[in-house]
């Protein structure tokens, strides 16, 4: 099902309820027709009520920010939660590793339709949804300014973490397999999204976390040696990505080689720091 389809299913409340449940009892995952998309949760205030509502929404990733498009199926209406967050830009999104707070911003001009013209790109039916109705439908940047995790024992929350590096690098994996003959804007962005995002992962653990445990544990000094390394040639991997991407004339192939590439060693040294390191900061915890 494409991106503009889930943002259609979920207006209805009963199916809204089955899809949060299923999202916050996997860490963000949803099986079934939604299976491999990107979903965030997005609380808003009332307009009228002041209620709290929170609504199921495909989303797209845009470096430091999120993007959310207010299509409601191509309606002439806008989606409830977009006349909330217009009132109250203060909202709460999670993603199944974060309960974030965050200020959504409407975007206007030239920057949403940019945004949504590589919306489009990615997925036609947004721009079926645009062609269906005389409103210009809106997209919404969202903009994280504090977050909590949901797993509160660090080792789990580590794993958590882990496994959403490893679901948005197969649906990573998946688009360029499925891409034309060039790459698109919003697939080279997905791939510098996840690329930021475990870059600075590996730079928080190596300046916190790892020296912690080797201090705490100095039989693990071995095992922290080996996470250094392997961080750094995964490093290596993503500054070969990212010049793929950079590439005017790299296609789909080249750049799938490089997403196996990474995801093969990626996978390796998750597995081995889950091995050794989950027990050890699930026994640290206070």
């Amino acid at each position: 099902m494409t991106e503009e389809q889930t943002e259609d299913r979920f207006e209805s409340g009963d199916f809204n309820r089955a899809i949060i449940e299923e999202f916050r009892a996997n860490h963000g995952r949803v099986g079934g027709m939604f299976e491999g998309a990107r979903l965030l949760l997005l609380t808003t205030t009332g307009t009228r009520s002041g209620r709290r509502r929170t609504t199921p929404v495909a989303f797209l990733p845009d470096g430091e920010r999120l993007l959310v498009i207010a299509s409601a199926g191509g309606g002439d209406r806008h989606p409830g939660w977009f006349h909330n967050l217009r009132t109250n830009p203060r909202v709460t999104v999670e993603n199944g590793v974060f309960v974030m707070e965050a200020d959504a911003v409407v975007v206007e001009g030239e920057e949403r339709d940019a945004l949504f013209a590589r919306a489009a790109e990615a997925d036609p039916g947004w721009a079926e949804y645009q062609a269906g109705t005389e409103r210009t439908i809106p997209v919404v940047a969202l903009h994280p300014v504090s977050g909590t995790p949901v797993e509160q024992r660090m080792g789990q929350g580590l794993k958590v973490l882990h496994d959403a590096f490893r679901r948005e690098l197969a649906m990573i994996r998946d688009e360029v397999a499925r891409s034309g003959p060039n790459l698109g804007a919003q697939l080279r962005i997905n791939c510098l999204t996840v690329c930021q995002g475990l870059g600075r992962h590996h730079t928080m653990e190596d300046a916190g976390m790892l020296p912690g445990i080797a201090e705490a544990r100095p039989e693990l000094a071995g095992v922290v040696a080996r996470l250094g390394e392997e961080h750094k040639r995964v490093e290596s991997l993503l500054e070969r990505l990212k010049s793929r991407l950079d590439a005017p004339a790299a296609g789909p192939a080249d750049l799938g080689a490089e997403v196996d590439r990474l995801i093969n060693e990626l996978e390796a040294h998750l597995d081995y720091e889950e091995e050794q390191l989950v027990p050890v900061l699930d026994a640290m915890a206070p």
